[in-house]
């Protein structure tokens, strides 16, 4: 029993030497005051501890975003751009797409993965139906089984080896762009007569037109525009056919390039990414004007939460127009096109979860400085009260 007394002794000592180190002492609770003030003070510090709280947790379950930057080493890869843009004063019937780059490789008429809309002038629909054209397919708008389908009609000297034969206005219309001829005067070509080429332009020429789709082109440096006319290739230029005869006929000798752009991206979307001509309405202050968008496009890698990686481009753009006069080479031509160029580093987004560390840290932080603060508040109103108290005492006494 003596060595179980001997050590209660030594634990009781043991116990009396930590308490020296308690830095929280206690004081009796006959000593201390409640007071109003207090009572108020512990009460708003309560609800700005909850505020701050909640906050923090907040902050705590959403994704934090890790930015990264890379030289773009991809090769042999394709670029998609997605397209939705309005011209509410351009027929679809006169409204060509094209797209070009630096590889040498052009894509005249770029329909194929393109709808074209037909609008009214306030903007709705003319017809319930779409047309989704295909690249080198022309559709007819007339009654073919009518004719000879063994038929060998003229293309009025634009005959070569591969396309002797022109049964249709498109055929002729095509064999003059692989001369590089303009198509003048479609009232003197018998195809076009028959099949109503010259009233289906007249039938639309107060109307608008709505191209949305999207296009696939080689991942380098290029072009594509939306411009008037037919286009095809004169001595190695690019150039649109807009006929004289075919402005005066159909009332397009002020060509009106507005435009609302909709839609306009590089690949796809991801969570934050910003489209910076999205939504932009374009209005053309003169006729025959030519709007360049220069773009910059940024390859982006967006690495998601659950593992998904979304490849796409973000970019950034600048607008410049004036006033084009003429039709061919250097002299301009009316319509928007989009100058886009890559650069050579990639941008790597990776979804992370925030550390949970740093949340108890913030938790922390947050309750120790709150009640620091309020028992400073809490301790100024007290003595300051006293002090007060003992003033109006002593004038009293006096």
């Amino acid at each position: 029993s003596r060595k179980w007394q001997q050590c209660f002794r030594g634990g009781m000592e043991a116990l009396r030497r930590l308490r020296q180190f308690d830095a929280y002492p206690k004081t009796l609770e006959d000593f201390r005051v409640k007071t109003g003030a207090g009572a108020l003070v512990t009460v708003v510090s309560s609800l700005i501890m909850l505020l701050l709280f909640f906050s923090e947790l907040q902050y705590y379950l959403t994704k934090e975003v890790h930015p990264e930057l890379y030289v773009d080493t991809s090769r042999g890869e394709k670029l998609k751009i997605n397209i939705d843009t309005i011209f509410p004063h351009m027929p679809c019937a006169y409204l060509s797409i094209d797209a070009m780059d630096v590889a040498g490789e052009q894509q005249l008429d770029v329909e194929h993965n393109l709808f074209k809309k037909r609008l009214d002038l306030v903007g709705n629909m003319v017809t319930p139906e779409v047309e989704k054209h295909v690249l080198g397919k022309q559709e007819e708008v007339f009654n073919s089984t009518r004719l000879d389908p063994d038929r060998c009609e003229s293309c009025y000297g634009a005959e070569s080896e591969d396309m002797k034969c022109c049964n249709t206005c498109a055929d002729v219309r095509e064999a003059y762009r692989r001369k590089g001829w303009a198509f003048k005067n479609a009232d003197t070509i018998e195809q076009c007569m028959r099949e109503g080429f010259t009233q289906k332009l007249q039938e639309q020429k107060n109307e608008g037109c709505q191209v949305y789709g999207f296009l696939e082109v080689n991942k380098v440096a290029g072009n594509f525009h939306f411009a008037p006319g037919k286009s095809f290739q004169q001595s190695h230029v690019h150039v649109h056919a807009v006929e004289i005869h075919d402005l005066q006929t159909f009332g397009l000798d002020n060509i009106n390039m507005t435009h609302y752009i909709k839609r306009l991206s590089f690949g796809s979307d991801y969570p934050g990414i910003v489209n910076p001509l999205d939504g932009s309405n374009i209005t053309a202050q003169q006729a025959s004007m030519m709007f360049q968008y220069f773009v910059k496009i940024v390859p982006t890698i967006y690495v998601k939460l659950d593992g998904e990686v979304v490849r796409t481009n973000q970019f950034s753009v600048t607008r410049h127009e004036k006033v084009a006069n003429g039709l061919i080479g250097d002299q301009g031509l009316p319509g928007v096109f989009v100058l886009y160029e890559l650069s050579p580093m990639m941008v790597k987004f990776t979804e992370k979860h925030r550390s949970f560390t740093h949340f108890l840290t913030g938790v922390c932080a947050i309750i120790g400085g709150v009640f620091t603060v309020a028992s400073l508040i809490d301790s100024l109103i007290y003595h300051s009260a006293r002090a007060i108290q003992k003033k109006i005492e002593l004038g009293k006494a006096v």
